[in-house]
C-alpha cells in the first residue's frame, strides 16, 4: 500500500490556496488543507474541500468530443484541434475577428489565461476576450 500527500495549489479560483492532496495506491482519495501556507492560513473553502472529487469521477471527459451529424463522437485530439482551428478560420473569414470572443476560467493559472488573451489578441486577432472571475 502506497499512500502519500501531495502538495498544490487549488484549482477552484485565483486565490492560491496550498492544499494536501491524500493519494492511495496512485488514486486521490482526499483533500486537507496544508497547515503551513500564508495564503489561506492553513484553511480551504468548500471547493477546496472537494476538489479530489472531480478528477476519478465516471462523469468526466477524458477524450475530446466532436459534434458529427448531430451526434457527439469521440476523437482524437488531432482532429479535435483541426476541427476548432478550421471553425475559427472560416468564421474569422465570413465575418471578421471581432466577431467573436472568448471566456477563460478562474480555474486556469495566470499562465494558462495569458496565453489565451494573447491566442485571441494575436492569432485570432480580436481584443474580445474577459474571464469569469473578474470583479
Amino acid at each position: 500500500m502506497d499512500y502519500k500527500f501531495v502538495k498544490t495549489t487549488c484549482p477552484f479560483c485565483g486565490c492560491g490556496c496550498q492544499m494536501l492532496l491524500e493519494v492511495l495506491d496512485g488514486r486521490l482519495i482526499g483533500t486537507l488543507p496544508f497547515k503551513g501556507a500564508q495564503m489561506n492560513q492553513g484553511k480551504l473553502c468548500i471547493k477546496g474541500w472537494n476538489a479530489h472529487g472531480f478528477v476519478q469521477s465516471p462523469d468526466r471527459l477524458t477524450k475530446p468530443l466532436i459534434r458529427k451529424n448531430g451526434k457527439l463522437q469521440e476523437a482524437s485530439w488531432e482532429e479535435t484541434f483541426d476541427t476548432v482551428a478550421s471553425r475559427i478560420s472560416d468564421i474569422k473569414t465570413r465575418y471578421g475577428a471581432n466577431s467573436m470572443s472568448f471566456l477563460s476560467s478562474a480555474r486556469c493559472s495566470n499562465e494558462e489565461n495569458y496565453l489565451l488573451q494573447k491566442l485571441c489578441r494575436a492569432g485570432v486577432g480580436t481584443n474580445n476576450v474577459d474571464h469569469c472571475a473578474r470583479l
